[in-house]
């Protein structure tokens, strides 16, 4: 027997509202659902518009505040232009932690830190028809 497909990744924060805040307005996720689960986690599924797989933010004070190391994990979206991800960035007072960094083929990638210190990456795909990505 095997897994099937990836239903969704969590991450553990301090300030819930704040993180989807991010998620949302930066990286233009949508909120799917929020509940509370039977232990008293206060959780949040969020999702790129052309994914199934969600992120889930978790809320959950009682196991000790969340400490991010440095390079620990992170999770990388696609864009279309790093460019105008970057001047969206800038409207909301960020930038880039990394990069970007282009490649010939004009792809590239770029990362900007979440609130809590989790790494997002942003990847531009190069624009050429069968490219395997950046």
């Amino acid at each position: 027997m095997k897994v099937k497909k990836l239903l969704h990744t969590r991450y553990r924060v301090n300030d819930i509202e704040r993180t989807v805040k991010f998620y949302r307005e930066i990286l233009g996720l949508d909120e799917v659902r929020r509940h509370k689960s039977p232990r008293g986690s206060e959780l949040v599924f969020l999702k790129a518009p052309e994914s199934e797989e969600t992120v889930e933010v978790c809320y959950f004070p009682s196991s000790g505040p969340v400490q991010v190391q440095v390079d620990l994990t992170h999770l990388a979206f696609s864009v279309d232009s790093l460019e105008e991800f970057g001047k969206h960035l800038a409207a909301h007072g960020l930038k880039y932690s990394d990069g970007p960094t282009m490649k010939e083929n004009g792809g590239g990638f770029a990362f900007v830190d979440a609130p809590e210190g989790y790494e997002i990456e942003l990847i531009q795909s190069a624009p050429k028809a069968g490219s395997a990505g950046y």
